[in-house]
């Protein structure tokens, strides 16, 4: 008897559950594709084509009243991102227009006036059906699956994770913010085989991307692969055949990403937050904004304020303030040859790039003015305050910037007639980069009005609306029914609650619980003590608790601040802190082996395979912390007790507690006062210049010396600091001279014995040879991080 009494209910609720579905799928046309013969219009907003895990979307996409686009978006973003349109460039009518795949195979966007916008080429085909993928892709498929066309052929502005981007396509951007017209910032395969971004507009065609004043290998890139091809994983990692290659902050899987070439001409990688619905930049090609070329026309100049924004110099007004791709224009009549007496207005830490009439060098800057001034055609010119006697005189003043770091100003040339002082400073009061959105009118007014239709759709979203209300209810109670009987899952998916709860707060007492008050003791330094612990969802974690609250503060800020914004392979991760009162700890990832030094410098062998991925995994999280972190990141403290191996022994660079955050070639790069652990800093330290990212080098340099040897190079003499400077000197001049004598058996004297022979020759040749290189006393003779782990790359599979 209650056995009928429980099941009677359930089977009532499971039957409403069934109609009520039935009855929505009958009525909705939201489909996984599109059979052939078959059409989307763009009067019915339900006419829509969605992948099987609905994370996209495609179908009509409108703006405004009348502008509608055939697009594929992300469904679950709050703006509905598009990442691909089909008529970019034509949008076509809210009314009458239509998609339509064709019995001859083709699918065709159509106007109101039936005129074909966009096809595929698939004409004569035996394409049977379209279809939206989990990946964002629209293909067509022949009866057998195979795919005959894809939308990731044809990309716009964006590149999604698995989309291979190659020689023949480009990423071009939008024209305005808020628009979808193509722009004019691109990123392309050169002819030389290097992944560049261009500014290709009206009047010029500019590259400022990589760095246009350094050659390719100066740029980390390289020529010599003329395979043209990129990817972007599902982790969150970029791949270039030129060696370009980048993570996003936030890498690993279960994210929805996007690579996109933005309205404002930066290369950015997003990623999507799934609680908020917005996108977190977790990449970005250019830090500093006014590097990008074009941003504000003719005659414009690129000001921080701090944000970029446009600015107009001294004698020149703004041509169009709605579009700054129209640059400035003078406020005077410009006469060759010059028929009016002249100034120059100084523009200090300012430079337009390009468009160079005359370089001169090791002369004055009367002489540079008197160049300008003997030529018609120089609208200004420019002297470098390095010292050198730089002189650039200009024909035309494109891609203008200003940075309170360029050493340089500019001088424009003006009629004394116009209203200038000779020294001034732009302040950058004008409109933002980028224009405002204007409203896209297809064909006439008139054909938009709907107020007789009004009332009859009133009616039926409300009948919609009502029987979805009533769907809702049934299955919200079908579900408590259920899990009442069955009970909830158990366990949420691991790699979800790593997603989910990457990065938090935590209480002091959860701490202490976690750690069986603070019971086993993994390591202590400088900064703290760390602990191991187990978390109440069963992580492993290692907490580090800080010293005096006094010493400890700005170890504390420094390693929030900083470990928490960041995510790769090979740094640990941070999963959260804990500040109450006097009590400061840091939680991270739990690494299985320990520390670098305690299988290098003890009676247990660490073998060469195991060396050499630790020496690559650590070059790989300085290059990371370097070169593709949103802020520079120094570590400042690079030896093996902070390299800890994890199971597969993948080395994790550990312990940011003397990190220092610097804007890239900024001020405040200095620090003050000596950081590091003795043996592993640089010699700069002991003197009174700025603190690059090049003391991370050196450390690192005598951390893979101390890998192929097996022993500490900082503890063979024991003295003051010149005796054990001195020492490391005497190795490294050693090594050189049997380098330089062709001994066959040098590296053979210089690996740790304790192998036995049992180590890749050419291997340890480019750590030693890497590892002189890194601890050069002219830090301007160290290789960067990137470099480094290029070299490393190309023998690891040896």
């Amino acid at each position: 008897m209650r056995n009928q009494t429980l099941t009677s209910p359930f089977l009532s609720i499971l039957f409403f559950i069934l109609i009520a579905s039935f009855f929505t799928c009958a009525n909705s046309k939201i489909q996984n594709y599109l059979k052939r013969g078959s059409s989307l219009s763009v009067e019915d907003e339900s006419d829509l084509i969605t992948s099987p895990d609905n994370s996209f979307t495609c179908g009509f996409y409108g703006v405004g009243s009348n502008a509608y686009w055939f697009a594929i978006w992300f469904t679950n973003s709050r703006d509905r991102t598009i990442v691909w349109m089909a008529n970019r460039d034509k949008p076509v009518n809210g009314q009458g227009s239509k998609i339509s795949l064709r019995g001859n195979g083709a699918m065709v966007l159509t106007d109101v006036d039936g005129s074909n916008v966009w096809e595929t080429n698939t004409t004569s085909t035996n394409v049977d059906r379209a279809e939206l993928l989990d990946s964002g892709n629209l293909v067509l498929k022949d009866p057998d699956g195979n795919i005959l066309w894809q939308s990731f052929d044809f990309p716009t502005d964006t590149l999604l994770p698995s989309q291979t981007f190659t020689k023949s396509k480009r990423l071009i951007s939008a024209l305005r913010n808020g628009g979808y017209a193509s722009g004019y910032f691109s990123l392309y395969f050169d002819n030389d085989n290097v992944l560049r971004l261009m500014y290709d507009g009206p009047e010029i065609s500019s590259l400022y991307w990589p760095n246009p004043d350094f050659d390719v290998y100066q740029n980390g890139r390289t020529n010599y692969n003329s395979s043209r091809i990129a990817v972007l994983d599902d982790m969150g990692r970029f791949l270039s055949s030129d060696r370009l290659q980048f993570n996003a902050s936030d890498m690993g899987f279960g994210i929805r990403r996007r690579l996109t070439v933005d309205y404002d001409g930066n290369l950015r990688l997003y990623s999507l937050n799934d609680s908020t619905r917005l996108w977190n930049i977790s990449w970005e090609a250019l830090t500093q904004q006014c590097n990008v070329h074009g941003l504000c026309g003719r005659n414009g100049i690129c000001v921080y304020t701090p944000e970029p924004k446009c600015s107009c110099p001294p004698g020149y007004e703004v041509s169009n303030a709605s579009d700054w791709n129209e640059g400035c224009k003078p406020m005077f009549n410009r006469t060759c040859p010059n028929s009016q007496p002249v100034k120059f207005v100084q523009l200090p830490h300012t430079d337009f790039y390009g468009f160079d009439l005359n370089y001169s060098k090791l002369i004055s800057i009367e002489a540079c003015r008197d160049i300008c001034l003997g030529d018609c055609q120089c609208q200004a010119f420019a002297y470098r305050l390095t010292g050198q006697g730089l002189c650039f005189t200009k024909s035309a003043l494109f891609n203008g910037f200003t940075s309170p770091n360029f050493p340089a100003s500019i001088y424009l040339k003006l009629p004394t007639s116009v209203q200038a002082s000779e020294f001034t400073m732009l302040n950058g009061l004008d409109p933002k980069c980028g224009s405002s959105e204007a409203e896209i009118m297809v064909g006439s007014p008139s054909m938009y009005d709907t107020s007789r239709k009004r009332v009859r759709w009133v009616y039926l979203y409300s009948f919609a609306a009502s029987i979805g209300a009533i769907e809702l209810l049934l299955i919200a109670l079908g579900c408590c029914f259920l899990f009442r009987i069955t009970g909830g899952p158990g366990m949420v998916e691991d790699g979800y609650r790593a997603i989910s709860s990457q990065f938090r707060r935590f209480r002091y007492a959860e701490l202490k619980k976690t750690t069986g008050n603070f019971k086993e003791e993994l390591g202590r330094g400088g900064s703290g003590v760390v602990y191991k612990g187990v978390l109440a969802d069963e992580r492993v974690v290692a907490v580090k608790r800080l010293g005096a609250v006094y010493q400890a503060e700005e170890e504390f800020w420094a390693e929030m601040s900083t470990i928490g914004k960041i995510n790769h392979m090979n740094l640990v991760r941070m999963w959260g802190f804990c500040s109450e009162r006097r009590h400061r700890l840091l939680v991270y990832e739990y690494v299985e082996n320990g520390s670098l030094d305690k299988h290098l410098f003890s009676t247990s062998i660490l073998g060469w395979k195991e060396r050499f991925k630790a020496a690559l995994g650590t070059a790989r999280g300085l290059a990371y912390l370097h070169h593709e972190c949103l802020e520079w990141v120094i570590h400042c403290d690079v030896k093996p007790e902070n390299i800890l191996l994890d199971s597969e022994f993948e080395a994790k660079i550990a312990d940011f507690g003397l990190a220092k955050l610097s804007q890239r070639g900024g001020p405040g790069s200095e620090f003050s006062r000596i950081r590091g652990t003795k043996g592993y800093m640089a010699p700069e330290w002991a003197s009174n210049i700025p603190i690059t990212a090049k003391v991370d080098v050196f450390s690192y340099g005598v951390v893979i010396l101390e890998i192929v040897k097996g022993i500490r190079l900082s503890n063979w003499v024991i003295g003051d600091t010149e005796e054990q400077e001195a020492e490391l000197t005497r190795f490294v001049r050693i090594v050189k001279m049997k380098i330089q004598c062709g001994e066959d058996s040098w590296i053979e004297d210089i690996v740790d014995p304790r192998l036995r022979g049992q180590f890749n020759r050419n291997q340890a040749a480019t750590l030693v040879e890497i590892g002189l290189s890194c601890v050069e006393e002219d830090r301007s003779k160290r290789p960067a991080m990137d470099s480094v782990v290029q070299v490393l790359l190309e023998c690891e599979d040896e």
